[in-house]
């Protein structure tokens, strides 16, 4: 049986072209994996670049497997300091980085501030941080999120965090890409039904075409058991 995080694992890892300086956060087990992955299939070539500092690190111990650790910085080819990835960023450096947020409307805008009123939240978030400076600054800032609901994408923001350069925005039910300014679905996980997305999406979906995600090969298997196979791409799913 095909899962959400194999499905979104690989969407993201096709992302990435060969070449690409490549950036992820922290709490990022899903775009670390689909780095390693890109890297083990596709995209041998793409630069890896990470909190702790460090430029394509060696596959990380199963023991210490995490998006942050600092086995990310031990086992690298080089350092490369988080600040001096805001910089190159900020220079047109940086291809791509993968990010996340609480809610998305229909023009890439992110909240990961509040949801409620400003003053009197419901809920305090942990706030733009990096996403922040890299949704406007990356060539293509990436979003991926494993809950796909009318609260997480909604017509109008508790809060805009930020708004950019969002190219692509994956999520188990489907694949949202950037076009003239607005988010338009451009493809569907297999599975899933486009009355399914518009049920759970709280604005207008549009597309061009209706297409169907291409599952992940077995090659692309293989590699996801080969790089994790602890299971951590799952764990925003348990």
């Amino acid at each position: 049986m095909l899962r959400p995080c194999d499905m979104m694992a690989v969407c993201m890892a096709r992302l990435i072209r060969d070449g690409e300086t490549v950036f992820h956060g922290v709490s990022s087990h899903l775009p670390l994996v689909a780095v390693l992955l890109a890297k083990q299939t596709h995209a041998p070539q793409a630069v890896h670049l990470n909190i702790p500092g460090g430029v394509d690190p060696q596959r990380p111990t199963l023991e210490a497997f995490t998006s942050a650790g600092g086995t990310l910085l031990e086992t690298a080819q080089a350092q490369f300091p988080l600040s001096e990835v805001f910089d190159l960023s900020m220079r047109g450096g940086l291809d791509v980085a993968f990010l996340s947020g609480v809610q998305f409307d229909n023009r890439g805008g992110v909240n990961a501030s509040v949801i409620g009123d400003y003053r009197k939240p419901k809920v305090r978030l942990p706030g733009g941080a990096g996403s922040a400076v890299l949704i406007p600054t990356a060539k293509r800032a990436i979003i991926w999120r494993t809950k796909h609901d009318r609260r997480t994408f909604c017509e109008t923001l508790d809060f805009l965090t930020a708004r950019g350069n969002v190219s692509d925005i994956i999520t188990p039910l489907c694949h949202f890409k950037m076009y003239a300014g607005e988010l338009i679905l451009h493809s569907i996980h297999p599975n899933v039904t486009i009355a399914e997305i518009a049920e759970n999406t709280g604005f207008p979906i549009r597309y061009l075409a209706q297409t169907t995600t291409p599952p992940p090969t077995e090659e692309e298997l293989a590699a996801l058991r080969d790089i994790d196979p602890l299971d951590y791409r799952n764990l925003e799913f348990r």
